[in-house]
């Protein structure tokens, strides 16, 4: 799978995510999924997701430099990978 970074994303529906002191535990109720964000900046992107047009855009509004955005990309493609993301519908 892939992730397109200029496109709109989110948790998905039945995922919550807990803030705890080392990032954050993501939990799939569908699947029983458990996920540990262990970056803050991380933790930090997907929670801008819903309100972000893109992800590109969640990422520069959380100042991921350039070189660090692949980084960040193979972690969000993880996260979708695992269903955790889910793109969103266009507005």
């Amino acid at each position: 799978m892939s992730l397109d970074l200029d496109r709109a994303w989110a948790l998905h529906p039945q995922v919550a995510l807990r803030p705890e002191p080392f990032g954050a535990l993501l939990y799939h109720f569908g699947t029983r999924r458990l996920t540990f964000l262990k970056d803050s900046r991380l933790v930090e992107i997907v929670q801008r997701l819903p309100e972000s047009p893109s992800a590109r855009a969640a990422c520069a509004a959380c100042r991921v430099p350039d070189a660090e955005l692949p980084r960040f990309e193979a972690a969000l493609v993880s996260l979708a990978e695992s269903d955790m993301l889910v793109e969103r519908a266009h507005a």
